[in-house]
């Protein structure tokens, strides 16, 4: 089943909008509101992003899994969503979340901070 086949209560008007991929999918990115730090990405179709505005909590669609899952349900490590955007395209989600705990499932506050990459070489 992909992205676009999953049922979804998202409001028609804004599930018209969105840009997925191949495979039903946007691509979100989730970043600390206060400080702008980006935290990490994730994938969500129409009813991952109808849970995280109707739930207050960040749901993702797990493309190796094949299931939602909600920020920190076995962790701990939640994401609270204070804010949610559409870039211009539509084709790219930011949720603006106070992170509880790491992001990223290595245990790092945020799954940019261990591979930077060397500039001009």
């Amino acid at each position: 089943m992909t992205g676009s086949d999953r049922p979804s209560a998202l409001d028609p008007a804004l599930a018209v909008r969105l840009k997925r991929n191949a495979d039903g999918l946007v691509p979100a990115i989730a970043q600390q509101y206060d400080t702008g730090e980006v935290l990490m990405l994730g994938w969500m179709d129409d009813e991952a992003l109808h849970r995280t505005l109707t739930t207050g909590r960040c749901t993702y669609w797990s493309r190796s899994r094949q299931e939602y899952w909600a920020k920190g349900d076995t962790s701990g490590h939640v994401q609270l969503v204070k804010s949610v955007a559409l870039d211009c395209d539509a084709d790219t989600i930011l949720v603006k979340v106070d992170q509880v705990g790491a992001a990223c499932h290595t245990g790092d506050r945020t799954c940019f901070d261990s591979d930077v990459l060397p500039l001009g070489q």
